[in-house]
């Protein structure tokens, strides 16, 4: 897909594809070359691998795995779920506290993309990064960095990983 150079063509679609404050991030990508638009775009994906706000579905599908193979990988998730169940835990609260480390973990993830913080010397220059690439997976410049930066304003909630408040229960 062209990307857009045309500032009203790039905030249009900026908003068909759901992003927040579209006009900003389109202006600076067409005034100071930053790729947001590839940055929403793994951004907005990522976060649909993080589980939903009010999503508890995941709760008993993780249990039953655990009962199905209690030796499995992941099974200690479903048994420590059941428990948490049976001393009073509500779906909500555990779903809060995946989504809560979840959404951590991209934080992390995307940071390391930025620095992948060695401490051994030999390692000092080494890197990696995100790009965007061609039909023959070569990467096309300019490196998408900074994701950690956006990871909070693109929760699809539009609280920032922030509870909810009295009002929204």
């Amino acid at each position: 897909m062209p990307i857009p150079t045309d500032p009203k063509e790039l905030v249009a679609l900026f908003k068909r594809f759901g992003a927040p404050d579209a006009e900003s991030w389109a202006s600076s990508q067409i005034n100071e070359g930053i790729p947001h638009l590839q940055r929403f775009l793994f951004l907005r994906q990522a976060w649909h691998r993080v589980l939903a706000d009010g999503n508890i579905k995941w709760i008993e599908s993780q249990i039953q795995q655990s009962e199905r193979n209690p030796n499995g990988p992941y099974a200690a998730v479903g048994a420590v779920l059941k428990r948490c169940l049976e001393r009073g835990v509500s779906h909500e609260e555990l779903t809060d506290l995946a989504r809560g480390v979840q959404a951590e973990f991209l934080f992390q993830l995307c940071y390391l993309l930025d620095d992948p913080g060695f401490s051994e010397p030999e390692l000092e220059d080494f890197g990696w990064g995100l790009f965007e690439v061609d039909e023959n997976d070569n990467p096309i410049p300019p490196r998408i960095g900074s994701l950690h930066e956006s990871v909070l304003s693109t929760d699809p909630t539009g609280r920032e990983m922030r509870p909810r408040s009295i009002a929204d229960a």
